[in-house]
């Protein structure tokens, strides 16, 4: 065989190689997203931003759910040690029903400060899952824990990528997409809905996910007392019990979608923005990665 025409063939070799391994990288697919969702108390994730959790663990993604306290302070008639475990335990049985992975951080509720300590704290939790989304408060909230949490995720959403800044865990190559939940405080700017995600498929699953967290939903936490104890339906009749969450959250999240009814036509169209009954809303942080629409629709594949 001449050496021309070896030559040849061993192109072609490569050539077929080339598009052999094209066909398998196209065949493969995305990689799944993660995404972290980092609360102040041990609820806060889960009442926030549940149903869209829910949504993203069921097409396959990564979520997780995290506490920055123990929630040790939380209840009207229940405090410490005991209070924490207890609430620790119903994080889980709520990530267990959502689908997402859950975990509490043992600080103090009501103590949470924004130290550097909290703040590499926050950036190596974001470091460690990798995350394509980080969801928190937004930094002005009548909870100096939630104010806190929010101040400490915005400076997070530089120091990520800064590879000496925690060089114990590496840094992220690219910032994540940072994203406020919902509140309705108006100053210094009242929120900004920019993405509206749709729950009624997963509104039941929602509901079934906050009922394991007894001490904040039927025992109202901080809120609770006697007298509502007496007005619940008996803890043995769960049906009646979640038949009244239901209508809870029904409310809650009703008024969510009505709220932002603007935002749930622009995101999925006239006719069925129009129609949904129950919502999650969002908005965009500016710092961290600036998503266009496409990149929060890629980002939120629902």
């Amino acid at each position: 065989m001449s050496t021309r025409r070896f030559g040849r063939l061993a192109w072609c070799g490569v050539a077929i190689g080339l598009l052999a391994w094209g066909a398998t990288r196209a065949a493969e697919p995305p990689r799944p997203l993660r995404i972290i969702v980092i609360g102040a108390h041990p609820d806060d994730a889960e009442f926030r931003a549940g149903g869209a959790a829910i949504k993203w663990a069921r097409q396959g993604h990564a979520v997780k759910m995290v506490s920055m306290t123990n929630g040790d302070i939380g209840h009207w008639k229940m405090a410490g040690g005991p209070l924490a475990v207890r609430r620790k335990a119903e994080c889980a049985a709520a990530s267990k029903v959502m689908g997402t992975t859950s975990e509490v951080l043992d600080i103090h509720d009501g103590e949470f400060e924004p130290t550097l300590e909290n703040r590499k704290k926050i950036t190596r939790l974001i470091r460690e899952w990798q995350a394509d989304i980080v969801i928190s408060h937004r930094p002005w909230d009548y909870h100096p824990d939630h104010r806190y949490v929010g101040m400490l995720v915005q400076d997070a959403a530089f120091m990520v990528t800064v590879p000496f800044f925690c060089p114990d865990t590496p840094a992220l190559k690219e910032n994540p997409v940072f994203l406020f939940t919902s509140d309705n405080f108006q100053k210094p700017y009242p929120f900004q809905a920019d993405v509206a995600i749709a729950l009624d498929e997963v509104f039941d699953t929602k509901v079934d996910a906050v009922h394991e967290m007894a001490s904040q939903t039927y025992e109202a936490g901080v809120a609770g007392s006697e007298a509502r104890m007496r007005e619940l339906p008996p803890e043995a009749d769960v049906a009646a019990r979640k038949a009244w969450l239901r209508a809870k959250w029904e409310r809650r999240q009703g008024a969510e979608a009505d709220r932002h009814r603007a935002a749930l036509v622009k995101w999925y169209g006239e006719d069925r923005g129009k129609a949904i009954r129950f919502a999650e809303v969002f908005e965009v942080c500016e710092y961290g990665r600036k998503p266009t629409d496409e990149d929060l629709r890629k980002l939120m594949p629902f």
